[in-house]
């Protein structure tokens, strides 16, 4: 079977797309993540400012903290993550949801749809730069 001209390069070049893409793709995901925090960390509601300080933001290929929302996960090389909770505070889901005698005081979901937009945007346009990029554009 005969190839076309040209062929095993672009095979090649195809290849290293999706590499290129993670590689450009990394920050535009970490600011996302950045993004999202720091309009929780604004909603956030304070009382001694526990549940402040264990939001976190972990990037591609890094872990989790301990005892956030799932537990401790290893992310892969094509997602962010924001979570809330530590080892010391556990109570974020309850402050998003309520119990039955603590009212819901949501912080997390309203964040993310204040800059999931944004985020969006961010992302495809990091993604669109590294595919002209990996084409010769």
């Amino acid at each position: 079977m005969s190839r076309l001209k040209g062929s095993a390069d672009l095979e090649r070049r195809l290849l290293q797309i999706p590499n290129e893409v993670l590689t450009e793709l990394r920050p535009a995901l970490i600011n996302g993540a950045h993004d999202i925090a720091d309009a929780m960390e604004m909603l956030v509601p304070e009382r001694d400012g526990d549940l402040l300080g264990s939001i976190a933001v972990t990037g591609p290929n890094e872990t989790t903290p301990p005892y956030s929302a799932g537990g401790s996960v290893t992310l892969k090389a094509n997602q962010a993550a924001v979570t809330v909770g530590n080892t010391d505070v556990r109570h974020g889901h309850l402050q998003e949801f309520g119990t039955a005698h603590h009212e819901a005081q949501p912080f997390m979901r309203p964040a993310f749809r204040l800059k999931k937009a944004k985020v969006m945007r961010r992302i495809a346009s990091a993604v669109t730069k590294a595919i002209k990029k990996a084409g010769g554009q």
